[in-house]
């Protein structure tokens, strides 16, 4: 029998005690979970609020290294720029309302009536915008999970129990670091099942209490909020009574120091990703990198308001992210 190759360990102790060392203490875990996703022994804990985490490990870790495996930033090598495509154009939804296409959304669900997928792993709020991960299997459930979070949220243990319950297929949404994390973990049978890799344009994302606690020092219970969103340079915050707005460079002292090695703007390993950048106000840009992305790329284009994307602008945001 071939013997199975293991991992390196740094340090002493348990596989995940290298795991530890090299990337989560070193401060590049980019915080995608796929390490939660395939642990045997349930233990590896994804926080909207706090670095990843296992409690307990020295005594509950298996041993079986298999979270170094799967993850994205173990001997990490940054992606950046456009990366490969085989079309880009803007779309606006004419039946959902999202942060502003609607456009994520629209591809969900056309993958749900076209029986490309039976589920997908979305991302949902509650009404202190503390982000939960769902699994949604029918189109009207989509309203629900519109618009963006900007925190953390914990997709991949939710997509653990996705695969194990789909028939035919999963779909799966995240931002740059989560898809590279998807696409390790599709190393393994299992994780095979996700049929569509929904990636979403970013800069950064926030641990969740340090968002909080950005805005209330300036006044702002984010419970109040009815929209955020980044624009031109500024981060928005809608209220019931008015609207306040700060320079994005502000909130860099909270910026997680895994984001600060991210150069990866347009999640380049999705099939599709989907931005506002580039676009004409109210829709979204549409990266189309796959042919099951093109497959859904072309019923889209018969259900909604298409546009042309400014590709020079989507360019300098890769270029800006990569020397950030």
């Amino acid at each position: 029998m071939p013997k199975i190759r293991l991992p390196q360990r740094v340090v002493e102790g348990k596989f995940f005690a290298s795991l530890k060392a090299r990337v989560i203490d070193s401060g590049i875990c980019s915080h995608c979970g796929a390490c939660s996703a395939i642990c045997p022994a349930y233990g590896i804990v994804v926080d909207p609020s706090r670095p990843i985490d296992f409690p307990n490990w020295e005594e509950d870790c298996l041993d079986c290294g298999v979270c170094i495996k799967v993850c994205p930033r173990w001997g990490f090598k940054p992606k950046s720029g456009l990366g490969n495509f085989l079309e880009i154009f803007a779309a606006k939804s004419e039946r959902f309302k999202g942060q502003d296409g609607g456009i994520a959304t629209e591809i969900l669900a056309i993958a749900l009536e076209e029986r490309i997928i039976d589920r997908a792993v979305v991302v949902k709020r509650d009404e202190n915008w503390y982000p939960k991960a769902a699994t949604i299997t029918k189109p009207e459930q989509l309203e629900k999970c519109a618009g963006t979070k900007y925190s953390f949220a914990p997709s991949m243990p939710e997509l653990r129990k996705a695969v194990f319950r789909s028939k035919n297929g999963v779909g799966f949404v995240g931002t740059p670091c989560m898809i590279s994390g998807l696409r390790s973990l599709q190393k393994i049978k299992s994780f095979r099942k996700v049929k569509l890799a929904l990636g979403l344009f970013c800069m950064e994302n926030f641990y969740y209490d340090s968002l909080v606690g950005f805005l209330a020092d300036r006044g702002i219970d984010l419970r109040d909020a009815v929209w955020i969103g980044i624009s031109k340079g500024k981060f928005i915050v809608k209220l019931e009574d008015g609207e306040r707005s700060f320079p994005v460079k502000e909130l860099n002292p909270i910026v997680p120091s895994g984001c600060k090695v991210c150069e990866d703007f347009t999640a380049v390993e999705s099939d599709i990703s989907v931005g506002s950048v580039g676009s004409p106000e109210g829709f979204s840009t549409v990266i189309v990198r796959t042919e099951i992305g093109k497959e859904i790329a072309e019923k889209l284009k018969e259900r909604c308001e298409i546009g042309e994307v400014n590709l020079k602008i989507v360019e300098k945001l890769c270029e800006l992210k990569k020397k950030h």
